[in-house]
């Protein structure tokens, strides 16, 4: 018999095992920004297109009832207004809405300069990222004014060995490593009245964002922020303030006056309703004041039959300059007290809904001699509807910005735990499969601090778009 072996080797020889398939790219990351106001309750879901833009896929808002000046003052109220927002968000992106990252202002914020220091072991060894993160993480664990906890460390610049004004360490050598870093803090009742409407929304915080530093995010430029530049965001509770320089967030303040004092203000000059003054605001208001209004008059409906009220636009402006210069003047206060008056190159950049009122740039240009614009959002929004684009909306697309550079940051998976999925893709559509399980959970989110807060990652490439 016999053998062939060329067979038998061909036989017993070991088949190549096929190519693995090609993974697919895996799909951005989707976000949702959550902005509880004063005014309004806004959600909006986004995620980075292929460009480095973010694409809007969906928006939904509410009228807000139960919130103060930035602060909750109706939990059910703000739960109801909340739920309102998220699901219309969800119905217009297709989107299950499950982790919210979300926004937080209020007279109740209050921010410091503190320096700290570590002393290495050898100067032989480099100083490591991990060094220069340990200096930080040390200051969320300094002692507060009791009541008050802290929302972000937000680094300024380092000094090694005695060598000053150092912005990354990381690489040197020196035995002495110091930081002063810019402390925001918020009350803990404020912080956790937050934390409890949006768990009883069925919700979970992925992080707090300080809405001014939000704000800064969707409206300013890289230019912008390293010539030296404020922020002044007018909502309706409150005016929030930011002041960079050299691409660093230098102060931060939030003024207890807002678009609604003004609305008031109107209210009892004029002697209308509060909607009408709202109307009589958007619509002929002005911060400056001219005599070629005094003879133009607006006629407003009167109430139950009664006889239409006119009111001189003259008059509404002059009611509309008191209120918005009194503003101004707590802006020029927060920006001496910054130390950088001289050093704002790129001056001032309104934004929020109070950025709508006409005439208020010049206002502002005049009072403080600094040249001021408006901002929103467009520079950084690819695919989105005009009016998210407004200032109106530039908070909750900052929330968006911020969570998105921060997961670029972390370098974090696609679909991770309790994130927020399309809703073809989540296997069930009902309510339940919506609401995540809350045992335990304000028990975990105070466990979790400091963590819990995103410290944004601050600077954009692509300019914003000015009015």
């Amino acid at each position: 018999m016999s053998l062939n072996f060329s067979s038998l080797k061909n036989a017993v020889s070991p088949r190549k095992a096929p190519e693995p398939a090609a993974k697919p790219a895996p799909e951005p990351e989707i976000v949702v920004g959550l902005d509880i106001g004063t005014t309004k309750i806004c959600a909006v879901v986004g995620r980075r297109n292929e460009h480095n833009k973010v694409d809007i896929l969906g928006m939904g808002s509410a009228v807000s009832q139960g919130v103060n000046r930035g602060t909750v003052a109706n939990i059910e109220l703000t739960v109801q207004s909340i739920k309102q927002a998220v699901a219309e968000a969800s119905a217009r992106s297709g989107v299950d809405i499950r982790v919210v990252n979300v926004g937080i202002a209020g007279q109740h914020i209050r921010s410091h300069q503190q320096r700290n220091m570590m002393t290495r072991q050898s100067r032989e060894t480099e100083i490591s990222k991990a060094d220069v993160n340990r200096l930080l993480q040390e200051m969320y664990r300094v002692p507060q004014q009791a009541g008050y906890e802290i929302i972000h460390v937000l680094p300024q610049d380092y000094t090694v060995d005695g060598e000053k004004d150092i912005t990354n360490p990381a690489g040197m050598s020196g035995i002495t490593l110091e930081g002063m870093f810019h402390v925001i803090t918020g009350s803990v009742g404020a912080i956790m009245n937050i934390k409890r409407c949006v768990e009883l929304s069925g919700l979970l915080i992925n992080g707090l964002t300080l809405e001014p530093l939000a704000s800064a995010e969707a409206v300013l430029g890289q230019d912008e922020k390293d010539a030296g530049v404020v922020l002044v965001d007018i909502g309706g509770g409150t005016t929030d303030i930011a002041i960079f320089h050299q691409n660093i967030i230098r102060h931060t303040a939030v003024i207890p006056l807002g678009g609604n004092i003004i609305t008031q203000d109107i209210r009892e000059g004029c002697s209308v309703l509060f909607d009408q003054a709202e109307a009589l605001k958007v619509r002929f208001g002005s911060a400056l004041a001219h005599e070629s209004m005094a003879n133009e008059v607006v006629s407003i409906p009167g109430i139950r039959g009664r006889d239409p009220k006119e009111i001189s636009l003259l008059t509404l402006a002059n009611i509309i300059n008191a209120r918005v210069k009194e503003i101004i003047q707590h802006v020029q206060y927060e920006i001496r007290s910054s130390g950088y008056e001289k050093r704002l190159s790129a001056g001032i950049v309104l934004t929020g809904g109070g950025a709508r009122l006409k005439n208020i740039k010049h206002l502002f240009s005049l009072m403080t001699g600094m040249e001021a614009c408006v901002g929103d959002s467009n520079g950084h929004l690819s695919q989105a509807p005009d009016l998210i684009k407004s200032p109106v909306y530039a908070t909750v697309c900052g929330l968006v910005l911020t969570s998105l550079s921060k997961m670029d940051a972390d370098e974090r998976t696609k679909n991770g735990p309790g994130n927020s999925v399309p809703i073809s893709e989540s296997g069930n559509d009902d309510e339940s499969a919506r609401t995540p399980v809350r045992e335990g959970l304000l028990d975990r989110l105070l466990s979790a601090l400091p963590g819990l807060f995103i410290d944004p990652e601050l600077g954009s490439k692509n300019g914003p778009h000015r009015g």
